[in-house]
């Protein structure tokens, strides 16, 4: 039932950083997976980063690990996603995602996800 909004998407050089700020409408503890999915044009969905806000468990995709850090305020009602040092195929629409399964097999399944936000875009140019 949690509503999701994102925001902190802009337009910067490779190598720079953003931070991506998604906002919940109540705190997280019935829904504890909250996860960062993108979507490139052309492109499938694909998981990014996600946090079990019971204990504060966090993964990563492959693709993003070292660069990008996902946590949660204290309040748990907002999820950020730090990402540094962007590539060009970093550039996607980001959306943030909960009342779903983190991905504690390494397989994300977009398809448990229940709520999602509206989306924030990334670009980043070489």
């Amino acid at each position: 039932q949690v509503q999701l909004v994102e925001s902190g998407g802009g337009s910067v050089q490779a190598g720079g950083s953003l931070r991506l700020s998604c906002a919940a409408s109540e705190h997280t503890y019935s829904n504890p997976c909250i996860a960062w999915f993108r979507q490139a044009p052309g492109k499938e969905r694909e998981g990014v980063a996600a946090i079990y806000t019971g204990d504060g468990s966090t993964y990563y995709a492959d693709s993003v690990k070292g660069r990008f850090t996902i946590s949660q305020d204290n309040a748990k009602t907002t999820v950020y996603l730090q990402m540094n040092n962007l590539k060009p195929e970093d550039t996607a629409m980001y959306y943030c995602a909960a009342e779903g399964l983190c991905p504690a097999s390494g397989t994300w399944y977009a398809g448990t996800f229940g709520r999602w936000g509206q989306g924030t875009q990334v670009t980043v140019s070489s």
